[in-house]
């Protein structure tokens, strides 16, 4: 029906997202974590969608991008998860750690997810080591999430950076200074600002 839209940020809250284009308010389901990766109130943005229509419901889920996407149709294939289920596990853990998990069969690690569970996480393993269609050498990388810094990883994106790229230098360079006392004693601010300007010379 459609891939994406494109508009500007009216709300966000908890697993939800508006967005208004052309007079027309959208209210999308949208994990947590992708929350995290869009813009703030009155920015633009643009958020792919994917169209949940039975007899019963019809309600519009939304990502940060095409790829989160793909994780969320990944999680479908699990029986026993539906979109709610698998927004729920979105939001609990990165995709790229989500990836991760999976990838190494960690099935410990992966029933400690909220909203997964030991039967669940049995599912997911079978039907997703290995298939995961957004699962690829180069995107898996073991570190926290970026989300903290998700203005930093805008920032870098909107100079022209590949924001998959930018997003994992980001996470490890994060992960790095996080070691150094100086650093954690920074406002918030600061640590943006030095990061930036880290990963800007990293990515040069």
């Amino acid at each position: 029906m459609f891939n994406s839209i494109k508009g500007v940020i009216t709300g966000k809250f908890p697993k939800q997202i508006f967005i208004e284009t052309n007079g027309i308010e959208w209210d999308i389901c949208m994990p947590d974590s992708n929350l995290e990766m869009t813009g703030h109130v009155g920015d633009e943005a643009r958020v792919f969608t994917w169209l949940n229509h039975t007899d019963k419901v019809m309600d519009l889920y939304g990502f940060a991008s095409a790829e989160e996407r793909s994780l969320f149709l990944d999680l479908l294939k699990v029986d026993g998860v539906g979109p709610k289920g698998a927004v729920k596990i979105m939001s609990s853990v990165s995709s790229s750690r989500l990836s991760d998990v999976l990838e190494r069969g960690d099935l410990e690690m992966l029933e400690k997810i909220p909203g997964v569970g030991k039967k669940t996480a049995g599912k997911m393993m079978l039907a997703l080591k290995g298939k995961l269609t957004m699962s690829q050498a180069d995107t898996v990388v073991r570190v926290t999430s970026p989300a903290p810094y998700a203005d930093v990883i805008a920032s870098l994106a909107s100079m022209g950076y590949d924001k998959r790229t930018v997003e994992q230098k980001v996470a490890l360079m994060a992960e790095e200074l996080s070691k150094d006392a100086s650093f954690n004693s920074k406002t918030q601010t600061e640590k943006e600002d030095m990061l930036f300007r880290k990963v800007i010379v990293e990515m040069a």
